[in-house]
């Protein structure tokens, strides 16, 4: 690559890293102005303002015990994933190299598919009872979906020459799918991967609300019962961030892994 070329892709990220810093800035006067300026003196909302969420959000980072809270709810979406991943990959795979198994098993996955995973919560709780195993099922069954869809298309795209070659080449099944197919697919598992982390993380919070006592989603409701209104927007506050966090991390490790895409 140019140097020129070089300079307009750094400008071009400096550009984008600006204007979405100028687009925070904006939400945060948002926000300001609802809760603080055009609000009447003494309302409700003023509990949920800039003003008193960002100290608040100061003190639970570093005098409570938030940082276990993030730990545990980090701990279940890797977990979710992780079930997502070992279910959907392989499925998805079959799915995709097979037309018979695509379509005896669209209708099924299409109907799963469009059901909310939070309908699930009841009958999760009366099966496997009260504790993370719920949530984990949750989790993996929101999550499976966009990675099992992007690895069935994945293999959809791979080119029949590589196959082709692979057998001309005596290759056995194990390396065929080792050394081509997975290579080939893993930038659509990846963006797969990208989407359920999205889903999990908007998941986990009513999840953690099963009765738990650690999690970010219970942390919400402590603070509600505490009536501890700011501490209840910090705690929004930190979700926000760490899946923007989270987001940006896959969103870069799908772009290393497949740049054209």
């Amino acid at each position: 690559m140019t140097a020129p070329r070089k300079a307009a892709r750094t400008t071009s990220g400096a550009g984008r890293l600006l204007l979405g810093g100028v687009g925070l800035v904006i939400l945060l006067l948002l926000w300001w102005l609802g809760s603080d300026v055009l609000a009447r003196p003494g309302s409700f909302a003023q509990k949920f303002s800039p003003s008193t969420a960002l100290p608040a959000l100061w003190d639970l980072v570093f005098h409570s015990d938030l940082p276990l809270h993030i730990f545990v709810s980090l701990k279940r979406v890797l977990v979710g994933l992780g079930i997502a991943l070992a279910v959907g990959v392989p499925v998805g795979l079959l799915v995709g190299a097979s037309r018979q198994a695509e379509a005896a098993t669209t209708p099924a996955f299409q109907f799963l598919r469009m059901i909310s995973p939070l309908s699930w919560m009841p009958i999760a709780v009366m099966v496997l009872g009260v504790g993370d195993a719920p949530i984990y099922f949750l989790l993996a069954f929101a999550t499976v979906w966009p990675i099992l869809l992007s690895t069935a298309a994945g293999v959809r795209q791979i080119d029949p020459q590589w196959l082709l070659l692979s057998r001309s080449l005596a290759a056995t099944g194990w390396e065929t799918l080792s050394r081509v197919i997975l290579p080939a697919v893993l930038g659509h598992v990846l963006t797969g991967v990208r989407l359920a982390i999205g889903i999990a993380w908007i998941v986990l919070v009513p999840c953690e609300m099963l009765g738990v006592s650690a999690g970010l989603g219970y942390s919400i409701l402590d603070a509600r019962d505490r009536l501890a209104y700011p501490d209840l927007m910090a705690t929004i506050l930190v979700i926000g961030i760490i899946g923007f966090a989270l987001d940006a991390l896959a969103r870069a490790l799908v772009e290393r892994v497949s740049p054209g895409r």
